[in-house]
């Protein structure tokens, strides 16, 4: 494991226990072809929440004329996992990932789901290690070098995290549609199975289900199928 100080070094942090470091950086498939119980999955499952209790304060503080609306929308783009891959881009996670040999030879290492999960795991692991206050100068540091107002494609995040999660797409029903033909409003509803995750209006179909995505993205907890 020679190459973990020069990971420590772009990180700009060191960790007190390597044990967590290697466990941040081990797929399942490098567990699994290694018959050992330790990869990721945890630390990822604990650094998401981390990195969502971060940004939303940073957001809070960093943008004070903002509605409720206007950092939801702020915050599903920088927790998206275009951005998370972009992070761990940043930082060449890839290449410090322990993949198996499957995994490693069709393309994990640049694979934007694996280098999300890599990035969510090694802000677990910094939390674990050095606590709240280290993983949110880790987190803060890569806020700076991105911007949240940066457009994003809410229909994509919240299709890729159904599909993610529960392996089926949301649906769109345009349930009116009001004004002269030169200036139409229209409203949609976005459905996941039987429950409705959100509504939105534009002056196309395109914009109204923009809306609504966004609208399910800043209420979506745990959606039912």
């Amino acid at each position: 494991m020679s190459h973990l100080p020069s990971l420590e070094d772009v990180i700009s942090y060191h960790f007190r226990d390597q044990k967590l470091l290697k466990e941040a950086l081990s797929h399942k498939s490098h567990a699994s072809e290694s018959q050992s119980t330790v990869h990721n999955e945890r630390l990822e499952f604990l650094g998401d929440s981390i990195l969502s209790a971060v940004v939303a304060h940073e957001l809070y503080v960093r943008y004070p004329e903002d509605a409720e609306g206007g950092l939801s929308k702020k915050k599903a783009h920088l927790v998206s996992r275009p951005s998370l891959a972009h992070w761990a881009g940043e930082l060449g996670l890839g290449s410090h990932l322990l993949l198996g040999v499957g995994e490693d030879s069709s393309g994990g290492r640049t694979r934007a789901s694996l280098l999300s999960n890599v990035f969510e795991a090694l802000i677990g692991a910094i939390y674990i290690d050095g606590g709240y206050a280290a993983a949110a100068a880790f987190i803060r540091d890569c806020l700076n070098r991105r911007r949240p107002e940066a457009e994003a494609d809410y229909k994509s995040l919240l299709q890729e995290m159904l599909q993610k999660k529960y392996k089926a797409p949301p649906s769109y029903e345009t349930t009116s549609s009001e004004g002269p033909e030169h200036n139409k409003t229209f409203k949609v509803r976005v459905h996941f199975g039987k429950r409705t995750l959100g509504h939105g209006e534009g002056k196309s179909k395109k914009e109204a289900e923009q809306a609504a995505a966004c609208d399910a993205l800043k209420n979506l907890d745990a959606p039912e199928s």
